[in-house]
């Protein structure tokens, strides 16, 4: 199974792909789409067509999308919502199935403390996927989400989906 994490951001989308087989989880491809400066409109097409783009190259089965957090910048926050909403779109528009995780939850999945920082999420993720170098912060934590959902999310699915149940967005519908 190929899994595409996201982790969204405004300025910058850092995206991750694994592949799982079993217990085995191999590293695809990582990196980040960049956004131009301006007009958020402008940035949220560059995320629509990046996504896009990572989908029709890498075709994953699945998708996991990190949740926004509250912050203190209410503007801040917004931004980060509406980037968000464009790489879910991306994804949905291609028809696959996305999973949302938290902050806490994939800090927890990864590195086994929910409060872990930047650095502890790359080394765990050097280390998961036994990498040569730690990747850059938003393409390591994107493959932070893509190993949560490895772990807890699509393990998960195809049981519930065994019993006759249907999950949407990380929860039962």
């Amino acid at each position: 199974m190929r899994i595409l994490g996201i982790d969204p951001g405004s300025r910058v989308t850092g995206f991750g792909v694994i592949d799982i087989a079993g217990q085995n989880r191999a590293y695809v491809a990582s990196g980040c789409i960049k956004t131009p400066g301006g007009d958020l409109p402008g940035r949220i097409k560059a995320i629509l067509e990046g996504i896009a783009e990572i989908v029709a190259t890498y075709q994953p089965e699945q998708t996991a999308v990190e949740q926004v957090f509250v912050n203190v910048n209410p503007a801040s926050t917004l931004l980060l919502g509406q980037a968000r909403g464009a790489a879910i779109s991306a994804l949905v528009l291609a028809g696959l199935p996305v999973a949302e995780y938290t902050a806490l939850q994939v800090k927890q999945a990864v590195v086994g403390n929910g409060h872990a920082d930047k650095d502890q999420v790359g080394f765990m993720v050097q280390r998961m996927l036994r990498l040569n170098g730690v990747p850059q912060a938003d393409a390591a934590d994107a493959l932070a989400v893509a190993l949560t959902h490895a772990q807890h999310g699509s393990g998960a699915m195809k049981q519930l989906a065994g019993l006759g149940l249907n999950i949407k967005r990380g929860r039962l519908a």
